[in-house]
C-alpha cells in the first residue's frame, strides 16, 4: 500500500461546552444500562453529539447540526409520563433540550435531526439549565405502588437561570414547551450561573454575587439565601457560583470561581465542609447515585474525586476527604455527566480540548480510564481517484485538494483548487464527490446543492471551474441527511430529515463536460416496515430514531442499492426497466426463480408508495429476498459492496457446480456480495439480491474472527476495498488504527474450547462446581465487573488503595496461608443473578456452535496454501480433484511454511486523530472492467494508493489555557 500522510486538512473540532446522559444515575437498576441510553455531547459550533453507550463499546450514532454563530452551553432530557393505550402501559418519550448563549430554549427532535420546538421570552439571556427530577411511585408495605400525592403534571418541567436574575419555569406538558412561570430573587439583577433541582419543588441556583438561593416552585417563594462571602484574594470582592449539585438527601454541592468545593445541609442549609482541591476555578461537579463520591473538573484542568469517610469515633457526620486528583485534559474541564446502575460506573468530563473521557466513578484509581474520538464517526472527507481530488467539508464550507503523486517534483505535494462557501446559518449536513471527480453534492438540513467541477488554471496553477447546477425546487428546498452519487455518475440518492429517500436521475451533456441536468422527476424508495423492540416504561422510547439510516452505499456497477439504519436492519434495491426485468441484471440461484412474477403481480403493495417510472423507463425495485436478510445485532456502522475483477467473476467465493457455471458466465459484471460491520464489530457479508450469507460469511463467523480485531475499543470509521492484481483485501480503519483482511483466506480456526460437537444451553442457571478453584471464580468475577470505562489497572501499577486481598494465615501455627480478596462480597452484589447481557453461558455456547459450524463447511472445500478452493478452480499443479489431496496445508508450527503463506490479516496502531482515509487508486473504488490477462498480471506489482488525513490535537489552534505555578 502506498500511504499519503497529510495533515493540511485544517479541520478544527469544537470544544465540548455540554454533557447530559438520557437517563439520571440508580443503584436500583441491574445490568449495564437501558436499550435507549444515550449521552449527548454539546459543541461550540452548535452541534450536539448523539452517543450510544452500547454496553462499552461507546458508538457514536449521529450528529445534530448546528449553525452560524450557535454554541451549546446547556443541555438536558426528559421523560414524558407513560400511557395507558388498549390496557397498555406504553412508554413516554425521551426529550432533549438545548441552551446557548440566547434567550431562547430548543428541543430537538432527533429523528430528523432538526429543532422541534422552541421557547424564548424577555427574560434575558440564558446561562443555565436544569429538569426537574423524575416522578417516583411510592411503595407501600405490600409492595403495590401508591396513587401519586402531588396534583398536576407528573412529567418533567424544565427551570433556567438568566442574565438578568430571573428562573423561568417551562412546562413540557402535551409534548410541548410553554411558559409557566418566573421566579425573582429580589431586586438586584445578579446572573444565575447555575441551577440544579433538590427534589421536585425545590430548586437550587448560584448567583454571580457570592450567594446561592433556595426557591419553591410552587409558589414562587424564596426559602433561603446562603452567602459565600468574599474570595481569597484582595480584588476578587464577588465570588462566581459556576455549578450547584444536590446529593440524593438534600445536601447540596457547590463549586466557585475560588476553587473550593463547598457542602451544605439538606434541612437548614448550614455549611457543612469547605474542601480546596482546584488552582483555579470549578466548573462543573457530578455525583455518585449513592451521594458518597463527588467529582469535580476546574480550570486548572484538574479533576477530582473526593469520598465520604467513614464515621470515626465521637464524631456526629462524616467527613468529606480528597482521594484523588489528576490530569486527563489538557485545558479547562468544563463539563461532567455521571451515570451508574449496580454493573457499571462512570463519570464523562469534556472541555476545551474538544476529547471526552470516560472515568471509572466506582473504580476510579483501579481501573484505567478511556478517552473517545474528538472526530465525526462518518468521516467527513472524500476523493477521486480518476482526478486525484481530495474534498474535506466542515460547518459552511467544502474545501477541494489535489494530491500529487509520490514522485512528483514539478509541483507541490498538494494544491487547494477549490473552495466553495455556503450561504446562510445552517451548517453542512453532508457532501459527496463523484467518483470521476465531475460532480459535487452537498446539502444542508435546509437544502440540497449540485456542483460541477472542470479543470481550470490560475494564473499558472491548476485550479477547479465550479459551476452551479439548476435544481427542482422540490429536490432543492426540503434539505437532506445525507446525499450520495453512483459510481457511474448517473444516479444521486438524498435522504431526507424524515429518513425517505429519493433518487434522482442525472444526465449529462455528452459534447459539454460541465453541462449536467438533474431530472425533475424523483422515485422515493421506500423501505420495509419492521417490527422493533417494544420499549419499557422505565426506560423511556424513542420513536422511531432507531430506523434512522445510517449509511447508503451502490455496487460497483451502479445497479444495486442498500441501506442500512440504527436498528439493524438493511434494505436493496435494483435498478430495473419499466417492463419490471432487471436492468442489464440477472438474478441468480433458486432464491429469485419466478421473480419477475412477483415484482409484476405480487409486489404491488409495496409499488404503491414508489413513485412512477422515471422518465428514462427505469426504476428502483426492492429486492423480492430482501425480507430474508436478518436483523442485525446492533446498529449498522458501516457497509460497502464488494468490487471484483470481470477476469475473475468465475471465482466468486462461493459452491458451485458445472450448471451453476454457465449460468453465472450469462451474469453481468455485478456482484452482490454486501459486505456490513455493525457497531459491535462483527463482519458479516450477504448476497443482497439472493437474501443469504455469503460462503465466506458462512465459513467465517463471529466465534472465529482474530481476537485482536474484537479487542479494539474504537469503532471503525470507513472500509476500502484492494481488489487490483488478483488481490481481495478489505481495510478497515479507525481513529487511531489500520487493519486490514486478506478476503481470499480464512479466519484461523476458533480456539480449541469453541470447536467439537454442537452444545445446547442448559435452562437452568450454571452453578459453580466443587472442582472449581476459588482464585479462578474470582478472576472471572473481576473480569466481568468492569464498571463502564477501561480495563483495570495491572495491581503493581495501581496507585489507590492498600491491594485487592490480604493473607490470611490458616491453622494453629499459621503454616498455612490464603488470600482473601477485599471486595469479594462486593463484587458479588455487582453481579446481577440473572445474566441479561448475553455475555454469559448462552453467549459462550453461540460461539462454540458458530465456530463447530464453521469448521464443518470448512470441510466442504480444499484448503491448499491457505487458499479456500471450490469445485472449479485447482491449485497449480493439480489436474483433477483426487491430486487435490497430495497438495497439502502448510503445516501452522513450520517456521519454513509460516515465512511463506500470505498473511490473513495486519494491522498497525501507530496513526493518531484519523480524519479518514480515501482512496486515489481508480481500480480500488470501481470494478476493473478489463479481461486482459497481462494487463491483470501488472496490476499485481500497482499497490493500493491512499491519503491518510491526520489531525492530531496538538495540530488544532486551542485556546489559552492556565498556567499552573511551576510552569
Amino acid at each position: 500500500m502506498d500511504i499519503h500522510r497529510c495533515r493540511f486538512v485544517p479541520y478544527n473540532p469544537q470544544a465540548i461546552n455540554a454533557l447530559a446522559f438520557s437517563h439520571p444515575p440508580s443503584n436500583e437498576i441491574q445490568g449495564r444500562g437501558f436499550p435507549t441510553l444515550r449521552l449527548a455531547i454539546g459543541r461550540a459550533n452548535g452541534d450536539i453529539e448523539i452517543w450510544n453507550p452500547l454496553r462499552g463499546v461507546w458508538f457514536q450514532e449521529s450528529i445534530l447540526r448546528g449553525g452560524k454563530d450557535r454554541s451549546i452551553e446547556g443541555l438536558a432530557w426528559t421523560l414524558d409520563p407513560s400511557e395507558t393505550i388498549e390496557g397498555k402501559e406504553v412508554a413516554g418519550k425521551l426529550r432533549l433540550f438545548s441552551i446557548g448563549y440566547s434567550s431562547v430554549v430548543t428541543e430537538w427532535d432527533l429523528e430528523t435531526g432538526r429543532p422541534a420546538r422552541h421557547s424564548s421570552g424577555n427574560y434575558g439571556e440564558i446561562w443555565c439549565l436544569a429538569a426537574q427530577p423524575r416522578w417516583r411511585p411510592r411503595r407501600k408495605k405490600d409492595g403495590d405502588s401508591a396513587p401519586p400525592r402531588e396534583e398536576g403534571y407528573l412529567g418533567q418541567h424544565l427551570a433556567v437561570g438568566c442574565a438578568d436574575g430571573t428562573i423561568v419555569i417551562l412546562s413540557t406538558e402535551d409534548r410541548d414547551l410553554k411558559y409557566l412561570k418566573t421566579i425573582r430573587s429580589s431586586t438586584k439583577r445578579a446572573r444565575v450561573l447555575s441551577i440544579t433541582f433538590q427534589n421536585r419543588h425545590t430548586v437550587v441556583a448560584g448567583y454571580a454575587d457570592s450567594s446561592i438561593r433556595v426557591f419553591d416552585i410552587r409558589n414562587g417563594s424564596l426559602l433561603r439565601t446562603i452567602s459565600l462571602g468574599k474570595g481569597q484574594a484582595k480584588d476578587v470582592k464577588e465570588l462566581l457560583v459556576w455549578c450547584v449539585k444536590c446529593l440524593p438527601d438534600g445536601s447540596i454541592i457547590s463549586g466557585d470561581s475560588a476553587g473550593e468545593i463547598r457542602i451544605y445541609d439538606a434541612k437548614n442549609y448550614s455549611l457543612v465542609q469547605r474542601l480546596q482541591g482546584h488552582q483555579a476555578d470549578v466548573l462543573d461537579i457530578a455525583v455518585s447515585a449513592d451521594g458518597e463520591s463527588i467529582v469535580s473538573g476546574g480550570a486548572d484542568q484538574r479533576t477530582v474525586l473526593y469520598k465520604l469517610k467513614r464515621r470515626e469515633k465521637q464524631m456526629t457526620t462524616r467527613r468529606w476527604a480528597e482521594v484523588i486528583h489528576r490530569r486527563y485534559h489538557t485545558h479547562d474541564v468544563k463539563a461532567l455527566a455521571a451515570f451508574e446502575t449496580k454493573d457499571i460506573s462512570i463519570v464523562v468530563s469534556g472541555g476545551l480540548d474538544t476529547t471526552p473521557v470516560i472515568l471509572p466513578l466506582r473504580e476510579l484509581g483501579r481501573e484505567h480510564h478511556r478517552k473517545l474520538p474528538n472526530l465525526p464517526q462518518i468521516p467527513q472527507v472524500s476523493s477521486s481517484g480518476a482526478s486525484r481530488l481530495l474534498m474535506s467539508w466542515w460547518d459552511r464550507e467544502v474545501n477541494i485538494w489535489r494530491v500529487a503523486g509520490s514522485f512528483a517534483s514539478d509541483m507541490e505535494q498538494h494544491k487547494l483548487v477549490g473552495k466553495i462557501l455556503f450561504q446562510g446559518d445552517e451548517h453542512l449536513t453532508c457532501a459527496a464527490l463523484a467518483r470521476d471527480g465531475t460532480i459535487l453534492a452537498a446539502a444542508t438540513i435546509s437544502e440540497v446543492r449540485v456542483f460541477t467541477l472542470a479543470p481550470d488554471e490560475v494564473d499558472g496553477f491548476p485550479s477547479l471551474r465550479v459551476h452551479k447546477v439548476d435544481l427542482p425546487p422540490q429536490l432543492a428546498s426540503q434539505g437532506a441527511k445525507n446525499v450520495t452519487i453512483s459510481p457511474d455518475c448517473k444516479w444521486l440518492c438524498v435522504l431526507r430529515p424524515n429518513n425517505s429517500m429519493y433518487m434522482t436521475k442525472l444526465v449529462r451533456d455528452s459534447e459539454t463536460e460541465e453541462s449536467l441536468q438533474v431530472l425533475p422527476k424523483s422515485q422515493k424508495l421506500v423501505r420495509l416496515p419492521r417490527q422493533t423492540r417494544t420499549d419499557k416504561p422505565l426506560h423511556g422510547t424513542l420513536g422511531s430514531y432507531d430506523r434512522t439510516v445510517r449509511c447508503m452505499t451502490f455496487s460497483g456497477d451502479s445497479r444495486i442499492f442498500a441501506c442500512g439504519d440504527l436498528a439493524g436492519f438493511l434494505d436493496v434495491w435494483s435498478l430495473r426497466d419499466s417492463e419490471g426485468a432487471p436492468a442489464t441484471i440477472k438474478d441468480t440461484g433458486d432464491a429469485d426463480a419466478g421473480s419477475s412474477d412477483e415484482d409484476s403481480d405480487s409486489d404491488s403493495d409495496s409499488d404503491s408508495d414508489d413513485e412512477d417510472d422515471l422518465p428514462t423507463g427505469e426504476r428502483w425495485k426492492r429486492s423480492p429476498s430482501e425480507a430474508n436478510l436478518p436483523r442485525l445485532t446492533s446498529s449498522v456502522l458501516l457497509m460497502t459492496f464488494r468490487p471484483t475483477l470481470e477476469a475473475s467473476n468465475a471465482l466468486k467465493n462461493k459452491r458451485t457446480s458445472t450448471k451453476s457455471i454457465a449460468q453465472a458466465s450469462e451474469c453481468s459484471t455485478s456482484d452482490d456480495r454486501l459486505m456490513v460491520l455493525t457497531a459491535e464489530h462483527h463482519l458479516t457479508e450477504f448476497h443482497a439480491l439472493q437474501g443469504n450469507l455469503s460462503d465466506w460469511s458462512r465459513r467465517n463467523p463471529k466465534a472465529c474472527m482474530p481476537s485482536e480485531f474484537t479487542i479494539i475499543k474504537d469503532r471503525a470509521m470507513g472500509a476500502i476495498w484492494d481488489v487490483a492484481g488478483g488481490r481481495d483485501r478489505l481495510w478497515l480503519y479507525g481513529p487511531a488504527w489500520l487493519w486490514m483482511f486478506d478476503l481470499s483466506l480464512d479466519y484461523p480456526a476458533a480456539e480449541s474450547q469453541h470447536v467439537g460437537t454442537l452444545v445446547h444451553p442448559s435452562p437452568h442457571k450454571r452453578k459453580r462446581q466443587d472442582h472449581e478453584e476459588p482464585n479462578n471464580e474470582w478472576e472471572r468475577k473481576k473480569k466481568k465487573t468492569n464498571t463502564g470505562a477501561g480495563d483495570r489497572v495491572v495491581l503493581a501499577d495501581a496507585e489507590v488503595g492498600f491491594g485487592s486481598a490480604v493473607k490470611k494465615a490458616v491453622g494453629a501455627n499459621g503454616e498455612n496461608a490464603e488470600l482473601v480478596p477485599f471486595e469479594d462480597q462486593k463484587n458479588e452484589n455487582l453481579l446481577p443473578e440473572d445474566d441479561d447481557e448475553g455475555d454469559g453461558d448462552i453467549n459462550e455456547l453461540t460461539l462454540a456452535n458458530e465456530a463447530t459450524l464453521a469448521s464443518l463447511r470448512r470441510q466442504q472445500f480444499p484448503v491448499v496454501n491457505g487458499k479456500v478452493l471450490n469445485g472449479d478452480h485447482l491449485p497449480n499443479g493439480a489436474e483433477n480433484e483426487n491430486q487435490v489431496a497430495k497438495l497439502s496445508t502448510p503445516d501452522p508450527e513450520s517456521d519454513h511454511n509460516a515465512e511463506s503463506r500470505p498473511r490473513q490479516w495486519w494491522s498497525i496502531f501507530k496513526y493518531r486523530d484519523i480524519l479518514g482515509i480515501v482512496p486515489l487508486s481508480h481500480n480500488s473504488q470501481s470494478t476493473v472492467e478489463s479481461a486482459d490477462l497481462s494487463e491483470a498480471e501488472d496490476a499485481k506489482s500497482v499497490p493500493l494508493e491512499v491519503v491518510v488525513i491526520e489531525r492530531p490535537i496538538w495540530d488544532v489552534d486551542l485556546p489559552g489555557r492556565y498556567i499552573r505555578d511551576y510552569e
